[in-house]
């Protein structure tokens, strides 16, 4: 049950539905595992393309190269494959990991949440297809210059490959006036993407109440690149009604012989000889035992191990920022500084409103306070699965920018982070091509705080008496995620998000919470009666509000990205406009770790169609 799925995941609450296969051996299409005379794991001991991380970007680029029938393609995957139901984060399926401690978070520390299983992270997220805003993308390929391809009009094809898309129901549209707009979806992609069967009544009252907002666009369909409230489907097959990601997408139907997956190892370096990546060397334990285990690539190894994982692996083949690799006693073989710098995480920012006069029926309370109520839901889904059960965590919310949400200080704020000392923002001794890339992205950003289509602010609505998730889209700190000195081989990588680091995030997230208050006090909802929650109604000056901020935020929605960007070597950049990896040959990153500025929205969607330009790029160069 959809539904169920998205209460446990608000909750942290750890479930599976499903059945783990992990013989460690390579698998062929629905997890059978073949054998082979070359080694104990049944691993050959060359391939054409060895992929590390069988995650959203690697299984699509994976099924790409191998689909010419000749290509031999190896993905190794730390984690196990999972039939038969869905994913939740729980210890067998995310890795366990904690961030530093934030000193401008009252010294918290957060959960750093990462798939670890066949399908990665589209396996367990929240299933919300979004793109960013034409904007967002326009900025990756500013930094090459105007005649980049990584742009809105560049990448809108390989969206429309990445993902099928599927219209509502007509009913269940008309009863909420969902609009869409097929022309910006493709329909040949094995990735679906659709609509639950069912709709809370009041999303239409909440959804119209933007309308009482001066500037707010509403855009004819979530992937149109325009910011503004709009509907948008959720990464589900519309047949089955179950999650759609890169494991049913681009495994679980492929019957190849030249397409082989290798779970529960672990890679923990990538074989150079003389500036070439020639294979990879990974682990894999049978009870006590721990085998390690070389594989060559006749072409190339993609790293596609995601934000937290890619950086890591580079640093551990000698590949980093050369005075982090010596204090970790690894040579450094390519010195990079960018690897494992410019971290970025959607922080969340917690507000809350109740609407006392809220009557509407059903609503999502409903589901556990009327037992008909809940028992027809039950029967709905048993019978057909359609009803509330095939709901995700929502299909309706607002993407704004600030000069809507903050059409009186917007211009200050933009000044502000125009002056503001960039390099004192970033850790003692940043590299200066780093710095310098830092600078760049912030020139940049104050023009997105100026802009009517860069989305600062999200708020996906609820359709119940209370208000939904609010995140801060464009984080201007950065973090970073390195080996641990100490311990490089055996230990996690060290995530800090730097949070609030850059005082400006500060001024957007007092808008943001002061905004959200308007839309609820000052439109058509004022009508329910609305009481704010959280902050308190006291909690309302700047400095009060920062303070509430410190105390409250969320560094991550778990959408880390940017720790191997696309960008200039001059401005920190680890990999080029081919993903390719500076300093080494038949090296390429794959995955969200190459976005160098993180995209206003999920980054589900967007990782896809990196992978599926990937995928070509990788073509004309074999």
């Amino acid at each position: 049950m959809l539904l169920s799925f998205c209460f446990r995941l608000a909750l942290g609450v750890t479930f599976l539905s499903g059945t783990a296969y992990s013989a460690g051996l390579p698998i062929l299409r629905r997890g059978l595992p073949i054998q082979s005379q070359h080694s104990k794991t049944g691993v050959q001991p060359t391939y054409d393309y060895v992929i590390v991380g069988a995650g959203t970007s690697g299984l699509t680029v994976a099924d790409r190269l191998s689909e010419d029938g000749k290509s031999t393609v190896l993905v190794i995957e730390n984690g196990q494959i999972v039939y038969g139901g869905l994913a939740a984060i729980g210890s067998s399926w995310s890795y366990q990991i904690n961030s530093a401690r934030q000193p401008n978070l009252n010294n918290r520390s957060t959960s750093v949440v990462v798939g670890k299983l066949v399908g990665g992270s589209s396996a367990i997220n929240a299933m919300m297809t979004i793109r960013g805003t034409s904007d967002d993308y326009n900025q990756w390929g500013s930094f090459f210059g105007k005649d980049s391809s990584w742009s809105w009009e560049g990448l809108l094809p390989y969206f429309k490959k990445a993902i099928n898309f599927s219209p509502p129901d007509d009913a269940v549209a008309k009863s909420v006036n969902i609009t869409w707009d097929a022309s910006y979806w493709g329909n040949s992609s094995t990735v679906h993407t659709s609509w639950p069967r069912f709709q809370w009544p009041a999303l239409a009252a909440q959804f119209e109440a933007f309308r009482d907002i001066p500037g707010v666009e509403f855009p004819p369909d979530s992937g149109s690149g325009k910011a503004g409230v709009f509907w948008f489907p959720t990464f589900m097959d519309p047949l089955k009604v179950e999650r759609s990601y890169a494991r049913t997408g681009h495994f679980d139907s492929i019957n190849r012989t030249n397409f082989e997956v290798l779970t529960n190892s672990k890679v923990t370096k990538i074989l150079l000889d003389d500036g070439v990546a020639t294979g990879v060397s990974f682990e894999q334990k049978t009870g006590n035992d721990t085998a390690v285990i070389n594989v060559k690539a006749n072409k190339e190894v993609i790293i596609a191990a995601g934000a937290i994982h890619s950086p890591q692996l580079l640093q551990q083949s000698g590949i980093g920022p050369s005075a982090l690799l010596e204090a970790a006693g690894i040579d450094t073989l390519v010195d990079l500084p960018g690897v494992g710098q410019n971290f970025q995480d959607h922080p969340m920012v917690f507000t809350s409103v109740a609407l006392q006069n809220f009557t509407a029926h059903p609503n999502p309370t409903d589901m556990y306070s009327d037992r008909n109520f809940s028992a027809w839901a039950q029967e709905l889904w048993s019978t057909n699965k359609t009803g509330p059960y095939s709901l995700g965590v929502g299909n309706a919310a607002a993407w704004l920018s600030m000069p809507v949400i903050a059409p009186d200080t917007f211009e200050e704020i933009a000044s502000k982070l125009e002056i503001l000392d960039h390099a004192s923002l970033l850790p003692d001794n940043t590299h200066p091509t780093v710095v310098a890339g830092y600078k760049a992205q912030m020139k940049n950003m104050a023009a997105a705080i100026r802009s009517p289509n860069t989305a600062f602010y999200n708020h996906v609505l609820t359709g119940g008496a209370s208000s939904g998730t609010i995140v801060d889209l464009h984080p201007l700190s950065r973090g970073t995620v390195n080996i641990n000195t100490a311990d490089p081989f055996k230990s996690e990588p060290v995530v800090d998000y730097r949070a609030l680091t850059n005082p400006v995030d500060l001024d957007i997230m007092v808008e943001i919470v002061r905004f959200t208050k308007r839309y609820f006090f000052e439109t058509r909802l004022r009508d329910l009666a609305p009481r704010q929650v959280q902050p308190p109604d006291y909690v309302d000056e700047p400095d009060d509000l920062k303070g509430y901020l410190r105390q409250s935020v969320n560094p991550s929605y778990f959408h880390p990205v940017g720790t191997c960007s696309m960008m200039p070597r001059e401005l920190g950049g680890v990999v080029d406009e081919k993903l390719k990896v500076y300093g080494v040959e038949n090296l390429r990153v794959v995955d969200a770790s190459i976005m160098p500025v993180l995209v206003g929205a999920n980054t589900c969607q967007t990782t896809y169609a990196i992978a599926e330009k990937a995928s070509d790029l990788i073509k004309a160069d074999a």
